[in-house]
């Protein structure tokens, strides 16, 4: 338990050591938990999606493998059955290519054909028979070239549509890069595949593709004679949307590239969804050529739902977190800040208690002294009571304006005024008080009330105030910043007596109040009226109040 109670209390600390820090190292701790998470979720996603890239990479190279062992299976089919006639001719090449049902299921090339293998010498020949089984005008382009060893023409490509018919009577040996895929598939006895070029059936369209060469031997003939090629043109674009026929893409983008991969050797792309860079290749054998397959990610470095989903609670448990942290260091300031104030009340009340006391204490010493002093200057009961109650009441008069001063000072004017009103009340009597403002501590304002109320008194029996025409003149200076000094000055009353003996009032004064006020009081009589100069010390605030600064509580 007192574990508990330690950790609690050290909590409280820093809550109010650090009432803003706190909630904002909490919401950042929060949020920088709720980000790693996110980052390790994010790894996982990219790890998962660059292996589902390489898995499709995979699975659409395959499908591409397997579109193009079709075409060099047909292929092949094709060269054994051409090289067993004896004649390939119109009727024959229909026939077999009907058995392969090029129309219908012979997807991802443009069709099939033939092309012999000419000499110069059997170049004329050949251009009479074709142009005496097509009924047209036919022969064979480009111009051959006069020192040409060989040609090797479009004769027959079917489907028969009019975008093949474009390519027939094409000399293909005449362009470099289907004559170097040819040699090398006469060399070799296999299907061979061009590089990227630009099949002639595309007329004024630049769409790229690759074309498959099978050769045609003789069976008769030792060593064997090329009789011509069997091929299969294909349009790189129709291809791949072939292969994708078996595995789908998805918003991935998919590009096809003529051996290493850049931008002249692109020969088929499907662009993604959204271009992100994040790719996986894998590499493709058409026809003996290397091609590279290379699938683009759609997904890109977007957050996943996930991330967005934890991100998104990670922040508001963040934010409700900083809240929270936020109430709870407001509360313990505002409990401490109570404390402090109960406290400060409980100091106040036990300042009051002692100061009460003090205070009691000292106006029941002077109402002791008064009724002492008193008795023993007077001879008879009534003017004992009347003495009495007329100085008991200038105490209280002071006390009223300290209490509501709530005994802190009190200026010289008021308690002048308070201690004067009976005998401002008196139309025959004239009073003139004046001074700056000047404010005297709670003890000195009893005495110097006390002083006031005696010389009032002696004034309205013996002096100024006990005739008509009589003047009273009170007046106060600062003499400096500790010192004041009031003036009671008396005229056009009775002559003052010389002979006189020294009263109650004249001790109260002279000793009394001049050791309470801590300075002598200059009391002079003389003929013309009393004139009395007492000196009041001023204290600062601090040196009595008992809440000189109130404890503000926000």
């Amino acid at each position: 338990m007192a574990s508990i109670a330690h950790s609690d209390r050290r909590a409280k600390r820093f809550l109010l050591e650090y009432p803003r820090a706190i909630p904002v190292a909490i919401f950042i701790l929060v949020a920088a938990i709720s980000v790693m998470s996110v980052f390790a979720i994010e790894r996982g996603e990219h790890a998962r999606d660059h292996a589902q890239l390489r898995e499709r990479a995979q699975a659409v190279a395959s499908a591409l493998e397997r579109r193009g062992g079709a075409t060099s299976a047909y292929l092949r089919a094709g060269a054994a059955f051409l090289s067993s006639v004896n004649e390939v001719t119109p009727d024959v090449f229909n026939r077999f290519v009907s058995n392969l049902r090029v129309d219908s299921d012979y997807r991802g090339a443009d069709g099939i054909g033939w092309a012999p293998r000419l000499r110069p010498s059997e170049l004329a020949d050949y251009e009479t028979a074709r142009r005496a089984q097509t009924g047209e005008d036919w022969g064979i382009f480009p111009q051959p070239a006069a020192d040409a060893a060989q040609f090797v023409p479009v004769t027959f490509l079917r489907p028969d549509s009019d975008r093949n018919r474009r390519a027939i009577g094409y000399d293909m040996y005449s362009d470099e890069v289907r004559r170097t895929a040819m040699d090398s598939a006469a060399r070799e006895d296999k299907p061979i595949a061009t590089g990227k070029l630009v099949l002639k059936q595309e007329g004024d369209e630049t769409g790229p593709g690759f074309i498959v060469y099978m050769p045609v031997f003789a069976d008769s003939t030792t060593p064997r004679r090329l009789r011509g090629y069997i091929y299969s043109p294909v349009n790189a674009e129709e291809f791949l949307l072939s292969a994708l026929e078996l595995e789908s893409r998805g918003e991935k983008g998919v590009r096809l590239y003529d051996g290493t991969i850049g931008e002249d050797h692109l020969i088929a792309e499907l662009p993604p969804a959204k271009i992100t860079g994040i790719t996986a290749t894998e590499p493709v054998t058409i026809g003996g050529r290397e091609l590279t397959l290379e699938v683009e990610s759609a997904r890109g470095n977007s957050l996943s739902l996930l991330s967005m989903l934890t991100l998104l609670f990670g922040l508001m448990i963040a934010t409700l977190l900083m809240v929270v942290s936020r109430l709870l260091s407001r509360q313990a300031l505002e409990d401490h800040a109570s404390l402090n104030w109960l406290e400060e009340q409980n100091s106040i009340r036990n300042s009051l208690t002692r100061e009460l006391n003090h205070r009691v204490k000292n106006t029941l010493a002077n109402v002791l002294s008064i009724v002492a002093l008193t008795r023993r200057r007077t001879s008879d009961l009534d003017t004992f009571a009347d003495s009495l109650d007329g100085r008991i009441r200038a105490l209280s008069a002071t006390h009223d304006l300290l209490t509501q001063s709530d005994w802190g000072t009190t200026p010289i004017r008021a308690l002048v005024e308070a201690e004067m009103a009976p005998y401002a009340r008196n139309e025959d009597a004239i009073l003139e008080l004046s001074g700056p403002d000047v404010e005297l501590a709670p003890n000195d304002a009893l005495s110097l009330g006390l002083a006031v109320h005696e010389l009032a008194t002696n004034a309205a029996k013996y002096g100024a105030l006990s005739k008509s025409g009589g003047k009273v003149s009170v007046t106060w200076k600062k003499l400096n910043d500790d010192l004041a000094q009031l003036t009671w000055r008396e005229t056009g009353g009775p002559e003052v007596a010389q002979n006189r003996t020294s009263g109650f009032g004249t001790n109260l004064i002279e000793k009394i109040v001049a050791h309470e006020l801590r300075n002598p009081v200059d009391l002079n009589f003389d003929p013309s009226g009393v004139v009395c100069k007492i000196t009041v010390p001023l204290r600062k605030p601090s040196d009595f109040a008992i809440r000189a600064q109130r404890l503000e509580v926000s």
